[in-house]
């Protein structure tokens, strides 16, 4: 990665060539540790999987460019495949595209309009307790310290605004063990939940409008746990339920108004309880700042609402504006075909390069 204009659906098939499932991002740390420590102008940190390169140009604005070095397991796509202009392959999309773009302009912008710190992490797949970049914030804040920042997830190139929250519940319901064939003796647990299940599956969504930005709630039973033996009326039951739910509301806020679907009226039994297993809030729109407003209008589309939680809010709590942006198609994220196409790789270099080269709008 010497020169701009390198062919970034190489670069890309090269980085998904490296294994780098959560947890096992070793082998790519090292990798893009390497090829920034070939830039001069770049001061490199490595701390465990998590390699932050900065420069020093005395600029009088900062840019932070942050993507996630895993990837999901892979299903069937380990191995890339570059065909007709785009590469196969797990991660590509989501987000090894991105990387390669990453890296193609912290090799090749050595005196850019900004200051750049370019922050690459791990664990940004698995749950919140591993996250890299919520770690380098703990241990080392001034390494992310910046005036804005892009998180290069994949959004088509179009600018996706904000994030919404994730909040995660598992409602349990009790009952009585009895004989299948005397049910009447006991109480089912299980069918206790139907009527909870019905109303999640019937719920209708919220919808929020933010800066322009329209965010879509979403709810969804995603577990259901429960049985004792196949003779036996079970006598406790688990809906796991996540709630993805804009950036206008707190998790407590977003589980205040769930709690009416919960409800079994004057039914309850002791053991029935709900219990918030994981809760992050999102992040509202920052396109205020003039870096991010200068994103936008290089793009020449409107910004959108990011569907789903991403590090954007991990920036905005630790009060740096963020927003997504980059290559592919985020509904390939995860999945089997996931690929990226070369003109989506080649339209993230030449809107964020316009943005480092020119600086703030």
């Amino acid at each position: 990665m010497s020169a701009k204009g390198e062919d970034l659906l190489a670069a890309t098939a090269a980085l998904v060539a490296i294994p780098s499932v959560s947890r096992d991002e070793s082998a790519l740390a090292a990798y893009v540790a390497a090829t920034l420590g070939r830039c001069p102008w770049l001061t490199v940190t490595r701390t465990g999987n998590e390699v932050v390169a900065r420069s020093e140009l005395g600029r009088s604005c900062r840019l932070l460019v942050a993507g996630h070095l895993d990837t999901v397991p892979p299903a069937g796509n380990a191995t890339p495949r570059v065909v007709d202009d785009a590469v196969w392959g797990v991660g590509a999309c989501d987000m090894k595209g991105g990387l390669a773009v990453m890296l193609d302009l912290a090799s090749t912008l050595a005196d850019a309009a900004l200051d750049v710190t370019w922050c690459f992490y791990s664990c940004e797949e698995i749950a919140r307790a591993h996250n890299g970049l919520a770690r380098l914030w703990a241990e080392q804040p001034s390494l992310l310290a910046a005036d804005a920042a892009v998180l290069m997830e994949p959004t088509g190139t179009v600018v996706e605004a904000g994030c919404q929250g994730s909040l995660r519940v598992i409602v349990e319901r009790a009952g009585v063990r009895a004989h299948s064939a005397r049910p009447y003796t006991g109480r089912n647990a299980i069918h206790r939940l139907a009527p909870v299940l019905l109303r999640v599956a019937t719920w209708a969504s919220r919808t929020v409008e933010l800066d322009g930005c329209v965010f879509t709630e979403q709810l969804q039973a995603v577990a259901i746990d429960g049985g004792v033996a196949g003779n036996v009326v079970p006598d406790h039951a688990a809906l796991t339920i996540n709630h993805r739910y804009a950036p206008d509301r707190t998790s407590h806020e977003a589980l205040q108004a769930l709690l009416p679907l919960f409800d079994d009226g004057t039914d309850a039994l002791p053991g029935d309880t709900v219990v918030v297993v994981d809760a992050v809030d999102g992040a509202a729109p920052a396109l205020d700042h003039p870096l991010l407003r200068g994103l936008v209008a290089e793009t020449g589309a409107s910004p959108r609402a990011k569907a789903g939680w991403t590090d954007v809010a991990t920036m905005a709590a630790h009060g740096v504006p963020a927003t997504n942006f980059g290559p592919g198609d985020p509904l390939l994220a995860h999945h089997p075909d996931e690929h990226v196409t070369r003109a989506s790789l080649e339209r993230a270099r030449a809107v964020l390069a316009a943005i480092l080269e020119r600086g703030p709008s």
